[in-house]
């Protein structure tokens, strides 16, 4: 699936849909997508609804996600030949799977600390 401007209006608006009570603040990357022209006639109409606080560019330690990968990496990837594309999906799903039984450590590995 290709992420357009188009498909992440759609996410935003299926967003306001299940949340009709209080503010939304979403906190973004800089992905072209979150900052496309098409989205600024929904944007105005939704600013009292709806926040994008977009993250400074390049600060990959303020985004979980990189975080993440970075750790899927050094356990999956790293160091390991996959014969298959098979082979690594099954790691992965088999790190995302115990990862995802220790909630807390996600935490602890992910979160920054002030």
């Amino acid at each position: 699936m290709q992420y357009t401007a188009e498909t992440f209006l759609g996410f935003l608006k299926k967003v306001v849909d299940e949340y009709p009570v209080g503010k939304i603040v979403m906190i973004l990357d800089n992905a072209r997508i979150h900052h496309a022209k098409l989205l600024i006639p929904f944007l105005d109409e939704m600013k009292d609804k709806l926040e994008l606080v977009f993250l400074p560019p390049y600060s990959p330690q303020l985004n979980a996600v990189e975080g993440l990968w970075k750790w899927l990496k050094s356990d999956v990837i790293n160091n390991v030949f996959y014969h298959t594309v098979a082979e690594i999906r099954t790691n992965v799903q088999q790190f995302m799977d115990e990862v995802i039984k220790v909630p807390l450590a996600i935490i602890d590995r992910l979160c920054v600390r002030y």
